[in-house]
């Protein structure tokens, strides 16, 4: 199965769809159960993979190489390694929860889990490609069923006091339209690369991303320093507008707070995160040079310093739970870009650790916010009050998400932040301690919102209009606990995670520290 599982656990949501189509629309359990089976083949795959992946070498495993179209040198070339299998996981086990977090849809059932399918094989296919041109099909593939799962299936549209329109048809084109933008200087930047690499065997243009990240294959413009210096520029702002790097931050809350709970789970637990892989897959190791310019790398920390503290103010001042936790998420992957520009192996680990982590963690949040939403009908957060008296389970369990969304001691948000702040602090190649010092404020104010909110919603006395609201049930605690665990035995015992990484990620920070080794990168 070596041979084909990359291949097999990308396009098995496709396979799910094909399953879908003769299923009549009435059938709305049947088409839930579909999806459900093949999302849970997907994670079967994923621990497959997690039990077989070679811990100990930095090549690309799993590898699958054909060609594609010849004539322009485009292969199907699929192989993960340590950054990019913490993500395969991390996909498969939120696709399949958000499977469960989706039951409750009840229009249009067939489309909406057939696009949540298209959804999942393009996140895991970006995740898994070698070939630019493939990463790219895959990245734009992921653009189209999230958009029209926004704009469908969530809110309505409405006129705000303001007189502002919004609803998910408004978020849903502000989604497309940022992300468009950035797919657009991608595809500049890889057109540029492909003109300007040779393939070593073949001597023509080349897509293979090793062939890319190999130093000595570039030719033409790219032997000047201006021209990579511009391509890393149209790279990175490609890649930050989907993580949200702030001034392109602003598409997040409107399409976290118009989503369905189980498309604002993807959004904030794998698509933001497509943002800094594709930094550390691509910008880092095919233009490392450009990313040791000063400007660059103090650059980066610099907005990585902005996130955490814009988003956590931001996250305090909002009434809105899901807006606040959307916040929240800037502030967050704030931490990961500040890891990753101190270019030290502390710091990357520590970033790419909090990828998985805020993952898994604002999952949760999203989810729980999902469930109130779901009994009380709005999100309002100075309108609850004492509902730790009528839903003890629940309010144990969101204890949980908001200790881990600050960074508790235990839990495993606090290992993957105090890596990203230890690694920029210590860096070597930049002086990055004033940055790192001032960014660690963002810790006290995560704390704030966070406990401020907890305070607010379920502590003093029970708000009588929720006197009867229903407790967590079973299939809303099926989705939470699975990463509840993981939250907790990550905090405790982060080696898993460590190990699976950590040979990766070494080598990542050598090759761009040494601008690129030629024969580092390989497969197995």
């Amino acid at each position: 199965m070596q041979n084909y599982v990359l291949t097999l656990i990308t396009f098995l949501p496709i396979l799910g769809i094909l399953f879908l189509l003769p299923v009549p629309k009435q059938n709305k359990n049947v088409i839930r159960v579909i999806a459900a089976v093949f999302t849970g083949l997907q994670v079967v795959l994923a621990v497959w993979i997690f039990m077989n992946f070679d811990r100990s070498t930095t090549a690309f495993q799993f590898t699958e190489q054909y060609k594609w179209i010849p004539s322009f040198n485009i292969e199907y070339f699929m192989g993960i390694d340590g950054l990019s299998v913490s993500m395969v996981l991390l996909t498969a086990l939120l696709s399949f929860i958000c499977i469960f977090a989706s039951w409750g849809i009840d229009r249009g059932v067939k489309g909406y889990f057939a696009m949540f399918l298209l959804l999942d094989t393009g996140m895991v296919g970006v995740f898994c490609a070698l070939d630019f041109f493939l990463f790219y099909i895959f990245w734009e593939v992921m653009l189209l069923p999230m958009y029209f799962l926004i704009g469908i299936w969530g809110s309505p549209s409405r006129r705000e006091p303001d007189g502002m329109v919004r609803g998910g048809p408004y978020a849903a084109i502000k989604f497309f339209l940022y992300t468009l933008f950035g797919s657009v200087l991608m595809l500049l930047a890889m057109l540029v690369f492909y003109f300007n690499v040779q393939d070593p065997v073949t001597g023509g243009h080349t897509f293979n991303m090793l062939h890319i990240m190999d130093q000595s294959n570039h030719s033409g413009v790219l032997l000047i320093d201006t021209i990579r210096r511009v391509l890393y520029v149209a790279l990175f702002i490609g890649f930050a507008i989907k993580v949200p790097v702030f001034p392109f931050h602003t598409w997040l809350p409107d399409a976290h707070v118009e989503a369905p709970t189980a498309i604002s789970v993807i959004l904030a637990g794998v698509l933001l995160k497509m943002g800094t892989y594709g930094m550390l897959r691509i910008s880092f190791p095919m233009l490392p040079d450009a990313m040791k310019f000063e400007y660059f790398a103090y650059g980066m920390a610099i907005l990585g310093l902005v996130n955490i503290i814009y988003g956590a103010f931001c996250a305090m001042a909002q009434k809105d739970l899901k807006k606040l936790v959307a916040y929240s998420s800037i502030s967050h992957m704030g931490i990961v870009l500040l890891g990753m520009s101190g270019l030290t192996s502390l710091g990357m680990n520590g970033a790419v650790m909090q990828m998985f982590n805020h993952g898994t963690g604002t999952a949760m949040l999203f989810l729980l916010v999902g469930v109130v939403y779901d009994r009380a009908h709005h999100r309002n957060i100075d309108e609850f009050g004492g509902l730790a008296v009528r839903m003890p389970i629940y309010a144990a369990v969101v204890s949980l998400a908001f200790f881990a969304g600050l960074g508790l001691p235990g839990l495993s948000s606090f290992i993957s932040e105090a890596f990203s702040f230890l690694g920029a602090f210590g860096s070597t190649v930049f002086n990055l301690k004033a940055i790192t010092i001032i960014s660690t404020i963002g810790i006290v104010l995560t704390a704030g919102y966070f406990l401020w909110t907890f305070q607010r919603m379920f502590l003093g006395e029970l708000n009588p209009r929720y006197a009867d609201l229903p407790e967590i049930n079973g299939r809303e605690l099926f989705t939470l606990v699975p990463l509840g665990v993981i939250i907790i035995i990550l905090g405790v015992y982060p080696a898993p995670l460590l190990d699976l990484i950590k040979v990766s990620l070494n080598n990542l920070v050598d090759v761009v520290i040494s601008s690129g080794a030629p024969t580092v990168l390989g497969l197995q």
